[in-house]
């Protein structure tokens, strides 16, 4: 008997004594095995054991999850229901998604904007480019959801027809005070005819909140030619795919007859050039 209880033996092989490590097989819960460099190995190969119901079922987690989302549903469906309930002029009023819709008879388009932190300046107010954006783009979701943008920018289909396309020939903007940020303005926009070959544009910018007007905005349009880059009258097609939608209101900004004064280098008090 060597060390530690193995036992040892010779083994001649062609003259040379050879000893190796052998160890009784042990039984290991009523089966044989023996142990090899170390590992123990079975003497009988291991069947994979039976399926049985339990083993059969879906995924636990996957269904935990599914019954999660179940609930989470139904309690944010819940929720939306109560709100309703308590707040029913806000519910009709909002827009979650900000992409606008037609109000007032279909008459009136309005839409909903954040003010975002790269819109505002030093004093965390709106700037006026933040407001004409808001002004053009509620311009053209106007005519989108009216069904009559055409392949053109704003252009009607029987405008792209004509080659023609809208020109703004005069704009004002009173702005009474400028949102901040995080605040949430509606603006709303309508049309409405500005003499024999024209179109008038009017919006209304208030606090989605307090229902204060922030902006008052008018403007005029007409219609020019892409190829001879002259003002067209608005043909009869055209008209027809407009008129439908004009509004009979005054604008919502009085008319200014007032003209910026032209520069003139000569009478200026300073004069500096080279600028980019």
């Amino acid at each position: 008997v060597a060390v530690r209880g193995i036992k040892t033996k010779s083994v001649n092989s062609g003259g040379m004594k050879v000893k190796a490590n052998a160890q009784a097989p042990t039984e290991v819960n009523g089966s044989r095995s023996r142990i090899t460099h170390g590992f123990k190995t079975d003497d009988y190969s291991t069947s994979p054991a039976p399926r049985t119901f339990i083993n059969q079922l879906p995924d636990w987690s996957m269904l935990l999850a599914a019954i999660t989302t179940i609930f989470l549903a139904a309690e944010k469906q819940w929720m939306m229901l109560e709100w309703k309930t308590k707040r029913p002029d806000m519910i009709a009023d909002m827009d979650p998604f900000g992409l606008g819709r037609i109000v007032q008879d279909g008459l009136v388009f309005r839409q909903n904007f954040s003010i975002r932190s790269y819109e505002i300046g030093a004093d965390r107010t709106a700037s006026i480019e933040t407001l004409m954006n808001h002004l053009q783009e509620t311009a053209l979701n106007h005519v989108k959801s009216a069904g009559l943008l055409g392949d053109g920018f704003g252009s009607t289909p029987e405008m792209c027809k004509k080659n023609l396309f809208w020109v703004v020939t005069k704009m004002q903007v009173i702005v009474d005070r400028y949102p901040t940020w995080g605040d949430v303005v509606q603006v709303d926009t309508w049309v409405a005819p500005n003499g024999k070959n024209g179109m008038r544009r009017d919006w209304l910018l208030r606090d989605y909140k307090t229902g204060e007007i922030l902006t008052r905005a008018s403007s005029n349009w007409v219609m020019m030619n892409k190829e001879t880059r002259r003002l067209s009258k608005i043909p009869d097609e055209v008209r027809g795919e407009i008129e439908h939608y004009f509004v009979d209101a005054p604008p919502v900004v009085e008319d200014d007859s007032r003209k910026l004064s032209k520069l003139d280098e000569s009478t200026a008090d300073y004069v500096r050039d080279g600028l980019i």
